[in-house]
């Protein structure tokens, strides 16, 4: 979760909770599946899942021409030119017309898994219009990792909907658009169909708790509303029904087909002095698990995207460091704490009893030596959750190359591959070649 969504969600919303109504937020409650829970099937020993991941938005170029039949443009492209986020563009880093670049770099890493979504815009632009190319493309993708050797793993939705989704009333747009859920059934199976001779590792949506929260709380995403809590829960019941719908999607067009939901889970530390009725602690547990707990049934992984740790202090939602001059912080002001992984891993194993895959983990840093040194002491940390019983099943360091991030633009630096804007070449950084030598060394953890 930005930093910035955070202060606007302190200023909105828990700052009065914390004057007028301390203790009013209690503890999520333990898990228990719904009364008709999905049978999962136990999940075989398989060698250890390294990988990595890009994302569609973040890293595909349009492809075509502003005015051609299948140019489009999604909710993000909108929200840009509303002056909400910063202006993408469209090239990106190439990896729509350039999968190849991608495919090499991931090849060189020597990784056995590779993450990749579909942008449901680049494949129906405008409602009932399929660009059957862009569907070919996506399964041409998937063949290619297959043919590498490499297990692809396909994102369904990476945070980005068609801007015909984005309705002008902000209040029925995305998740909240009345034709959603139809809509999202259609594009779904249509997807699966299309690479599942290739495909056995689907993930219905990538973060959709911490898309919820800045999209309908922080205003910081689509739809850009500060503070609707109403719209926030329906929202997130619309979200987990669509989750619910693409896992029974999956399963019925591919047998043997896993499912696994991504989740954004960093590590909130208790602050007892600042925060004494636990409230603030309370409020950002429930983010990390009301909406996991709507569809662990349907996962037969859970994967842990995991960045940082936080104090749920007042001050620290306020204020965050800036920039590295401080070594526990990266770029984004996100506090490095790879103790923090291996409690989360505790706690979601805890809760859920199911396969984990920590499918982010990454920094933003200018600094090679700095980012080593991350990966290194957070894959040890996995590895003590490992040794303690926790089912870890596969580490992708976030993201392969340096790319767009979001309403933080284009300065964080988390790639493991830097980017050449001339030749769109993929340059290794020094974490890339240390994770190269380090997988090759130790391929079971």
């Amino acid at each position: 979760m930005h930093q910035a969504t955070i202060r606007n969600l302190f200023w909105g919303t828990l700052l009065p909770f914390i004057i007028l109504l301390p203790g009013c937020i209690t503890a999520p409650r333990h898990y228990v599946p719904p009364p008709v829970a999905v049978m999962t099937k136990p999940l075989p020993k398989e060698p250890f899942w390294w990988g990595t991941s890009t994302a569609p938005f973040q890293n595909e170029d349009k492809g075509y021409v502003p005015g051609s039949k299948w140019y489009f443009k999604t909710d993000w492209d909108r929200f840009a030119e509303e002056g909400r986020a910063p202006v993408r563009g469209d090239t990106a880093v190439f990896s729509w017309t350039q999968f190849d670049k991608d495919l090499a770099a991931v090849k060189f890493l020597g990784v056995n898994h590779f993450r990749f979504g579909v942008d449901w815009a680049r494949i129906e632009p405008r409602r009932g219009e399929i660009n059957e190319e862009a569907l070919a493309r996506y399964a041409e993708m998937a063949h290619k990792c297959r043919e590498a050797g490499i297990e692809p793993i396909v994102t369904l939705w990476h945070f980005t909907f068609p801007d015909w989704i984005y309705s002008k009333d902000k209040s029925k747009a995305n998740f909240l658009n009345p034709e959603i859920r139809s809509d999202w059934q259609a594009h779904v199976r249509r997807v699966v169909r299309a690479t599942k001779a290739d495909v056995r590792i689907y993930v219905p949506q990538n973060e959709p708790n911490g898309a919820l929260q800045l999209g309908w709380i922080g205003a910081h995403w689509p739809p850009g509303l500060l503070v609707h809590p109403g719209s926030y829960k329906k929202a997130m019941r619309v979200s987990a029904d669509m989750f619910r719908d693409a896992a029974a999607i999956v399963r019925e067009e591919r047998k043997d087909a896993l499912v696994m939901g991504i989740y954004s889970l960093p590590y909130w530390k208790k602050a007892p002095y600042a925060d004494p009725t636990r409230s603030i602690y309370h409020l950002m547990l429930h983010q990390n698990y009301d909406h996991l707990d709507m569809v662990a049934d349907t996962c037969d992984l859970i994967g842990v995207n995991y960045y940082y740790a936080q104090q749920c202090s007042l001050l620290r939602f306020l204020f965050r460091p800036v920039g590295e001059h401080n070594s526990q912080y990266t770029q984004l002001g996100w506090e490095i704490a790879p103790t923090g992984l291996y409690h989360v891993l505790r706690q979601i194993w805890s809760r859920y009893h199911k396969p984990i895959v920590i499918s982010e983990n990454g920094i933003g840093t200018q600094s090679g030596q700095k980012s080593i040194r991350y990966f290194r002491e957070h894959i040890a940390q996995m590895r003590r959750a490992m040794n303690e019983g926790v089912d870890v099943r596969g580490y992708f360091p976030w993201t392969l190359v340096d790319n767009y991030e979001w309403t933080e633009g284009w300065t964080p630096k988390f790639g493991l591959f830097s980017f050449d804007p001339t030749t769109h070449d993929r340059i290794p950084s020094p974490s890339a070649y240390w994770f190269r030598n380090f997988i090759k060394a130790y391929p079971e953890p």
